[in-house]
């Protein structure tokens, strides 16, 4: 996936660079940066280190990885947070994201992995620090092709970034059955009311989908054993877009959506075939209407189908944003490679 945010050790992470949050002297320090430099082993990483120390707030240099998973790894200096002056605590934030990401294209490295660098010892407020994360990331992978994962090990950014997501809460709060249900149902009633309203969701998606209904996509679908790679090419076509558009605002993988594209029988997975109704824009009923093609649908007895239904209805169709709100709610992300 070309951005994914996980819950893990960055240190045990295998791609081919992983990022430290260095110091501009390059030396070992505390937290991440301590961290990685035991599990690299800390004479040998400091040894290289301080052939190419020292190094300005926002640049990245790189070195090799030693004992560690990833192949190399790049330090790059964050800024020491100063509440008088946030426009330039963005701007060397940033600068410390995109100089790690271009030295990792310089390197012909594939993946790279990224602590929320400055959100430590350096006092950056998580949930602005995580802003200025995904926004760097996002407008670098706009021109680059480049696996990027964000290792986020305590969460602690995410449950700050809950104050955003109050109208998600109340929605989620409204519309999730097993939410709406608890507390007045046993389990195994519970389960029987899921059962009962998926079906339900489900039978009333496929009548709004059924002859005679309106569709603003009856021009688009043909006939209904048209299978999904044709009906997202003819989506494509009917918005405007390119494949490069599609691929990168679903968040997917180019080879993953090149196989897609020239498979005609290629069935996707829930979150890629969702992830592509959100690069596409679509609307409520024709996000329905393409995932049937796939044998899904969304219900509101699955959290993770509520969450994108309230983006959907509300117009919001940035996969990065969707994908913190998910995030947030221990769900699995839009885009992949399946």
């Amino acid at each position: 996936m070309p951005f994914t945010i996980v819950r893990q050790d960055i240190t045990e992470m295998k791609v081919d660079a992983i990022v430290n949050a260095a110091n501009t002297g390059l030396q070992m320090g505390g937290g991440v940066c301590g961290a990685i430099f035991r599990a690299a082993g800390a004479a040998q990483l400091q040894a290289a280190c301080d052939k190419l120390a020292p190094i300005q707030t926002g640049e990245a240099v790189m070195t090799p990885g030693f004992n560690l998973p990833a192949r190399c790894v790049i330090h790059a200096a964050g800024p020491v947070y100063q509440p008088q002056n946030k426009a330039q605590n963005e701007r060397m934030l940033r600068a410390a994201y995109t100089n790690a990401l271009k030295t990792a294209v310089e390197h012909q490295c594939e993946s790279i992995a990224f602590p929320l660098i400055s959100s430590g010892i350096y006092g950056y407020p998580k949930e602005e620090a995580l802003a200025v994360a995904v926004s760097a990331i996002r407008d670098f992978l706009a021109d680059h092709e480049l696996d990027v994962t964000l290792a986020v090990f305590d969460k602690a950014a995410f449950s700050l970034s809950r104050k955003r997501f109050g109208a998600v809460e109340s929605y989620i709060d409204e519309h999730y059955v097993k939410a709406r249900e608890a507390g007045r149902r046993t389990l195994v009633r519970e389960k029987r009311s899921v059962s009962y309203d998926a079906e339900a969701c489900l039978a009333a998606e496929r009548a709004a989908a059924a002859p005679g209904a309106p569709s603003s996509l009856d021009a688009l679908v043909g006939n209904l054993d048209e299978p999904f790679s044709q009906m997202l090419l003819r989506l494509i076509d009917a918005k405007g877009m390119s494949d490069v558009d599609v691929y990168k605002r679903a968040n997917l993988d180019r080879k993953l959506f090149s196989k897609i594209r020239t498979n005609r029988g290629y069935m996707p997975s829930k979150r890629t075939a969702v992830a592509l109704a959100v690069a596409l824009k679509l609307s409520l009923q024709e996000t329905g209407e393409l995932l049937e093609r796939a044998g899904y649908a969304l219900s509101h007895a699955v959290k993770f189908d509520v969450i994108v239904e309230f983006f959907i209805v509300q117009g919001r169709y940035d996969i990065f944003e969707i994908n913190e709100v998910l995030f947030a709610y221990d769900q699995p992300l839009l885009g992949g490679c399946g």
